[in-house]
């Protein structure tokens, strides 16, 4: 009787005590405003993600929204850093500009092994520098690549450059591409040789493109523009001439819908073709361009840097990738939604992850220097300039480098 009495005394006194425990404290939600940078255009799909990302988060994430396209992001952004946006879109040439600024985020792992795990090799590229990662890649979509007419064209036929020239010279057609005072477009021909574009610690640009594989991505260049079926013009001139005079175009995925109404069943695209170079078939390379997001490195709050870098991961992530795909088209950076079946069967964009592999990112340019020096040696290449090719070569690579 005495030991029974003992463990229920015992057992009362372990209920007492459990009893009397207070629940665990939740952490009260803090109250955070994250201001965003996106363009006009994306406002709306950007707001509609915001939405989902704060429905799920922790703490109460407000959004301030303003409109900066990415064009224009490290130019407002310097105008008066401490009021620049938590969160912004910029492309990824602008990169370099940032950090040297100060303005980015570096994003450490785990994070930064898991956004390098789910995005392709070339966008991954683009947001790093000096071996860190900088920003969080959202779309690999801003390259080129060929446009053409399969009633004149076959698919063995555009896979090379020579031939697309022959077959619309007898068809009385032409094969556009936009060399005249277009860097973006003669950059192709010089990455496709071999040369080397780089910056030095203190932005300085290092151009070797007037070597001997530069001059033989110069006279091939020539030759090309020289032949009769060749047309140079603006996107209007491509858009407006699909269908009719131009078989072929190089461009990119902004005027895809343009040149499906104008072709119908006839639309078609693929990677760059090759091209004759010092006697040998070369594939012709391209610039690869990326849009990322970033985190505002003067973020000085634990909690709201925490919510901005989580945002940013949000947004890039595959089904905000999708979203955007759905919405506005954006070629995905992220693996995955690069290879969900509706993306794959957009034939501008397959065309442009097939000529990702032949792509240099567009990164490492003193914007300075670069693009007025090239695009007036593209503009002599055009207009069949007599001076000396090698002459023509030293002067931009010594202007690029000025």
């Amino acid at each position: 009787m005495k030991k029974i009495l003992a463990l229920a005394l015992a057992f009362l006194m372990v209920f007492a005590v459990v009893g009397c425990e207070k629940p665990p404290v939740e952490p009260e939600a803090k109250d955070i405003t994250i201001k965003v940078w996106v363009s006009q255009d994306d406002q709306d799909i950007t707001r509609e993600l915001a939405d989902k990302f704060a429905a799920d988060y922790p703490d109460n994430v407000t959004f301030e929204f303003g409109v900066v396209g990415e064009p224009d992001a490290i130019a407002t952004y310097s105008e008066d850093p401490d009021a620049a946006a938590d969160v912004f879109t910029l492309p990824h040439d602008q990169l370099l500009a940032f950090v040297q600024a100060g303005g980015l985020y570096a994003i450490d792992s785990p994070r930064a092994d898991d956004i390098i795990a789910r995005n392709g090799d070339g966008s991954i590229v683009a947001a790093t520098l000096d071996g860190k990662l900088y920003a969080f890649p959202s779309t690999a979509d801003n390259g080129y690549f060929l446009y053409y007419d399969k009633s004149v064209l076959s698919e063995d036929d555009v896979k090379s450059l020579d031939k697309i020239l022959e077959v619309c010279d007898e068809a009385g057609k032409k094969m556009f591409m936009n060399l005249d005072g277009n860097a973006w477009y003669v950059a192709s021909f010089f990455f496709s040789a071999g040369c080397t574009l780089s910056l030095t610690d203190d932005g300085k640009q290092v151009c070797g493109w007037n070597d001997a594989k530069g001059l033989a991505a110069a006279e091939a260049m020539k030759a090309f523009c020289a032949h009769p079926a060749y047309l140079n013009g603006d996107d209007a001139v491509l858009t407006g001439g699909m269908g009719g005079t131009i078989a072929a175009g190089v461009s990119g995925t902004w005027n895809a819908e343009a040149i499906i109404e104008a072709l119908g069943d006839n639309y078609a695209a693929c990677k760059l073709p090759t091209f004759t170079m010092d006697g040998k078939q070369v594939q012709m390379s391209s610039f690869g361009g990326y849009k990322l997001f970033g985190v505002n490195s003067l973020i000085d709050d634990e909690d709201k840097l925490a919510a901005a870098l989580a945002f940013a991961d949000f947004l890039t992530n595959e089904d905000s990738q999708l979203a955007r795909f759905e919405a506005r088209g954006y070629g995905p950076s992220n693996i995955n939604a690069a290879n969900a079946p509706a993306v794959k069967a957009n034939i501008a964009l397959a065309a442009l992850a097939e000529q990702s592999a032949f792509a240099t990112p567009q990164k490492d340019i003193n914007n300075d220097t670069f693009w007025g020096a090239v695009g007036a040696f593209g503009t002599a290449m055009v207009n069949q300039d007599k001076t000396d090719l090698q002459e023509l070569l030293d002067i931009m690579v010594e202007q690029v480098e000025a």
